[in-house]
């Protein structure tokens, strides 16, 4: 790294990153058990929550230069803020991981394909969702039309890198584009409404994962909710936020709060812990913004987990039945750590007639997948991974429950990786309740 380069992050760090967040760590070490890094890494603490932050703190202050093994300790970082309910000063790491990351690649001198890369990610494809479209819809093609056959069969899918070709295996049915473009606005209660609630969409979730959207609103209508789906909605920014882009996913919040702002409404429903746990903190990214800060916090303040809600409508007590089985439950990380919630899943699985709950060893613990993590450190991630597999087996569950997308490939990523996809099977908790209605109420 040269000696310019240097000067520039550490410029940065002084300018981005909360000094009196990085203070309020005592150095105890509460946090470190509870770090997959950390563990996984033989317990080094460049690799845990308190080392980062000496870090953060040290090029702050002058005391230490930027270097390759800083920016690898703060890359190497999964983000699940596993630390924070742990720490007893309140530490809130998350964001000041973000910071870092915002401090480091908005000023990194990066080479010409990371930064079209990163353009073409950022900038043109999460937040456009007709980008978004298109792109998935190519998904979508290559999986109907044959050509996913081919490739396989020819050997030509090893071209693709390792990593990829992996995720790719575990990648839903994507629909059809047209079906992608007919999305709802506005949907009725199926019984008599309890609550009028506006659904946030997303963007991989409304396409991706657009049968785990409509089970959701399902869910919600039979729940006893009228639902309003703000179409000038986007990306929650979360990607942006945890990869250093913050100034975009500032906008990208300021579109959505103007979205559902004037909707009359008494949540905003979410389906993606890690979309929730960012749209959550809207009001902490735009705390310094006059215009937005009031805002945001009004929008913050009605972001409500579709579990949380589905409790609070007493779902759970409605007949719920399934073929008799062992269910476990892993948690998403920002759904937990982010919005604290942790016993509204556990509580709707328990109610289904027929399964019989096990819950998993270091259930909250991290997965691996972490948004992109599992395809820029697969080797951790994979790491990660193969321990939490060891734990979903010794449950000898049939079902593997989560509430969140990367979550959910993740978790069929291990299914496959340990030869259990015709044993075991992963799945999101709103198409799991569903189904467990629909087959309770033929």
């Amino acid at each position: 790294m040269k000696q310019q380069e240097k000067e520039r992050i550490q410029q940065a760090f002084k300018e981005k990153v909360d000094y009196n967040e990085l203070m309020n760590c005592t150095r105890c070490g509460f946090c470190l058990p509870s770090c997959p890094t950390y563990i996984e890494t033989g317990k080094n603490e460049v690799h845990s929550p308190r080392g980062r932050i000496a870090l953060m703190k040290g090029l702050v202050d002058g005391v230490i230069e930027p270097s390759d093994e800083v920016k690898r300790s703060i890359d190497m970082c999964l983000g699940c803020r596993a630390c924070e309910p742990v720490c007893p000063s309140g530490v809130q790491f998350g964001r000041l991981l973000e910071q870092a990351r915002d401090a480091i690649y908005q000023t990194n001198n990066q080479s010409v394909t990371m930064r079209l890369t990163r353009n073409l990610a950022f900038k043109k494809l999460f937040p456009n969702h007709h980008h978004m479209i298109t792109m998935t819809g190519l998904v979508g093609f290559y999986q109907r039309s044959g050509l996913q056959k081919v490739a396989k069969k020819t050997g030509m899918i090893r071209v693709v890198p390792k990593n990829l070709r992996a995720m790719e295996n575990v990648l839903p049915q994507v629909p059809k584009r047209k079906d992608m473009k007919r999305r709802p606005t506005h949907l009725q209660s199926f019984i008599k409404q309890k609550k009028r609630v506006a659904f946030f969409s997303g963007c991989l979730m409304d396409t991706v994962f657009m049968t785990t959207n409509d089970a959701t609103m399902r869910l919600l209508q039979y729940a006893g909710c009228e639902i309003v789906i703000p179409k000038t909605q986007g990306c929650c920014g979360a990607l942006h936020g945890h990869s250093g882009e913050q100034e975009q996913s500032k906008e990208m919040a300021k579109k959505n709060i103007a979205a559902f702002e004037d909707e009359n409404i008494d949540y905003i429903i979410t389906n993606a812990g890690g979309c929730g746990a960012f749209l959550h903190d809207y009001d902490h990214l735009l705390k310094d913004d006059p215009e937005w800060k009031e805002r945001a916090n009004k929008f913050a303040g009605k972001i409500k987990d579709i579990s949380s809600v589905l409790v609070e409508l007493e779902f759970h007590q409605i007949d719920l039945q399934l073929d008799d089985q062992i269910v476990t439950y892993q948690d998403s990380c920002h759904l937990k750590n982010g919005q604290n919630t942790f016993m509204e899943p556990r509580q709707l699985i328990e109610a289904v007639s027929g399964v019989n709950y096990v819950e998993m060893t270091d259930a909250s613990r991290c997965c691996g997948s972490a948004g992109i993590y599992n395809i820029v450190e697969s080797e951790m991630s994979m790491q990660i991974l193969d321990y939490k597999m060891e734990q979903a087996k010794k449950t000898k569950a049939k079902t593997i429950v989560t509430s969140n997308p990367g979550c959910l490939l993740q978790m069929k990523l291990g299914i496959e990786r340990e030869g259990l996809g015709e044993k075991v099977k992963a799945i999101h908790l709103v198409d799991f309740l569903l189904e467990a209605y629909e087959n309770a109420n033929k």
